[in-house]
């Protein structure tokens, strides 16, 4: 696992579009730090970007690699290999190598303003490892939903209609519910609404580290008072690694079973 891992990650790691990745987080933090001035108000800039750009990116990226490297990938299987190993191994690689792109882009800027200015890591950290978790949780999903669809059109459709529904169907379909019950207590089902949704958590999360709960609405209250106790932030980080571990647990078994 570990050779084929160091494999893809050095194979993609040398990819232009890893490049472009990397590159455009640095400028547009840079950029949002040369503007405000603050650390703050870029990190609430760069929030909807991350909680949206994140999870496309490693949807479509996790796709079409899975695809593009299908010939390769029967060759491993062709080789006394364990499938467990040549299927993780290829999820990691790709994954780690968009994950430091992220990484690398977001936190650079903010290392060299520390240089003149006060930076609030606790803050920033949030913000990276929400952008790493959703990097994994989307590449796992779209990776998954590659391996169960053989066709490459189907499969990018499915993966894309993932992220849609997540990312934007999602809050529209919790809006419509909450309003059609709004006549019952509603902070216990938002949250639970919330844990459902990785992208939802995540900015949620973030928000309330902001001191930004009033924008969550009328639930903001008790939103605050689970996630902003270090047992809620436990609780949130062991949701982010389910949503993380159950696709690979579903590759992992459907990689066994799978006929190539």
């Amino acid at each position: 696992m570990l050779k084929i891992l160091k494999y893809s990650f050095y194979d993609l790691l040398r990819s232009k579009w890893t490049l472009i990745y990397f590159l455009f987080f640095l400028l547009i933090t840079q950029g949002l730090l040369y503007i405000t001035g603050d650390e703050a108000k870029t990190i609430v800039g760069l929030l909807n970007v991350v909680v949206i750009l994140c999870p496309l990116i490693a949807t479509v990226f996790g796709t079409v690699n899975f695809y593009n490297s299908r010939e390769f990938t029967e060759l491993l299987l062709a080789q006394p290999l364990k499938r467990r190993d040549i299927f993780i191994g290829q999820y990691l690689g790709m994954t780690l190598s968009l994950s430091i792109g992220y990484f690398l882009g977001v936190l650079i800027p903010f290392v060299i303003h520390s240089i003149t200015y006060t930076v609030d890591y606790s803050v920033l950290s949030i913000l990276l490892f929400v952008g790493v978790f959703l990097t994994f949780i989307f590449s796992a999903l779209s990776f998954l939903i590659s391996l169960i669809t053989d066709n490459k059109i189907k499969g990018f459709g499915l993966s894309i209609l993932t992220w849609l529904l997540l990312a934007l169907v999602y809050d529209g379909m919790q809006l419509f519910l909450l309003s059609m019950l709004d006549n019952y207590p509603l902070e216990k089902i938002s949250l639970v609404m919330t844990f459902l949704n990785p992208i939802d958590l995540s900015r949620v999360m973030l928000m309330l580290k902001l001191d930004m709960s009033a924008l969550l609405g009328y639930t903001g209250a008790v939103f605050n008072k689970f996630f902003g106790s270090s047992f809620g932030y436990a609780i949130s980080l062991s949701a982010l690694l389910i949503w993380t571990v159950i696709p690979v647990y579903f590759i992992n078994r459907i990689s066994m079973k799978k006929d190539f």
